[in-house]
């Protein structure tokens, strides 16, 4: 979630357990989990007030779904998917093998 790995957190719990004792921890822990649950509870209740403001087109709008780098992903997936399903045609015709390409003097 936020890159934290089983190696991180035991170096974490270690330096709580230094900083506030064995004593303190379990009550820090539990106040952790209820600002957590307290965290969840005031995203969720946003985005059902944000769902109920936009109407039922939005029923089913995430969060994370309004967040810009999501956004641009999803049009770029869009984008390439299209052209991967479209390529574009040749503009200009092909040569033949002993065929010398056109030269422009008022192009150079």
């Amino acid at each position: 979630m936020f890159g934290v790995g089983l190696p991180e957190l035991a170096v974490i719990a270690f330096v709580a357990v230094l900083v506030f004792g064995p004593d303190k921890l379990p009550e820090f822990a539990r106040q952790a989990g209820r600002f957590a649950k307290q965290m969840r509870q005031f995203a969720r209740e946003a985005r059902d007030e944000l769902r109920e403001e936009l109407g039922p087109e939005y029923a089913d709008l995430e969060l994370r779904d309004l967040d810009p780098r999501t956004i641009v992903r999803k049009h770029i997936a869009e984008a390439m998917s299209e052209a991967m399903a479209d390529p574009p045609k040749a503009r200009v015709p092909a040569l033949d093998v002993d065929e010398i390409p056109p030269y422009d003097l008022e192009a150079t």
